[in-house]
C-alpha cells in the first residue's frame, strides 16, 4: 500500500513538473517569435507580476498584453536565451539571457513562474 501511494505521488508530481515546463516553454517561444496572442495564452487571466521578491509590478492578461505588446512592437532583435532551468513540482525558475537591441549585450535575468490550475498565476523576475 505504501508503495503505491509513493508510487502514485511521484507519478503527480511529474505530471505537474511536466505541465509547469510545458507553460514556461510556450511562453519562451512566444517571447521569441515576438508573437503576443500565444504569449499570453499560458497565462492566468488575473496572473500577478512581481520584482523578486515581492514588489508587486501588475494583475492580469490585459496589462501584460500591452505592456508586452508594446516591447515586442519596439524590439526587433528582442530574443530570450534559456540558460538553465530548473523545474520542481508547479515552479519553474528559468535563468535567462536576454538581447534587446544587437547593439548592446545581453542581460542577465532570472524568472520564476508558479503554475496554477493549468496557468502561470504568478511571475518574479530577478535582474
Amino acid at each position: 500500500m505504501f508503495l503505491l501511494f509513493v508510487t502514485g505521488t511521484i507519478f503527480a508530481q511529474v505530471t505537474v513538473e511536466k505541465e509547469a515546463e510545458k507553460l514556461a516553454q510556450e511562453q519562451l517561444d512566444a517571447y521569441n517569435k515576438r508573437d503576443i496572442d500565444a504569449f499570453v495564452a499560458p497565462y492566468a487571466d488575473k496572473v500577478r507580476v512581481y520584482k523578486f521578491p515581492d514588489e508587486f509590478m501588475y494583475e492580469g492578461k490585459t496589462e501584460m498584453y500591452d505592456i508586452y505588446g508594446r516591447m515586442f512592437a519596439r524590439t526587433p532583435d528582442l530574443h530570450c536565451r534559456l540558460v538553465n532551468r530548473i523545474v520542481m513540482g508547479n515552479t519553474v525558475i528559468d535563468q535567462e539571457e536576454v538581447t534587446i537591441s544587437k547593439n548592446d549585450p545581453p542581460m542577465n535575468a532570472i524568472a520564476i513562474y508558479k503554475i496554477k490550475d493549468g496557468k502561470i498565476a504568478e511571475v518574479y523576475f530577478i535582474q
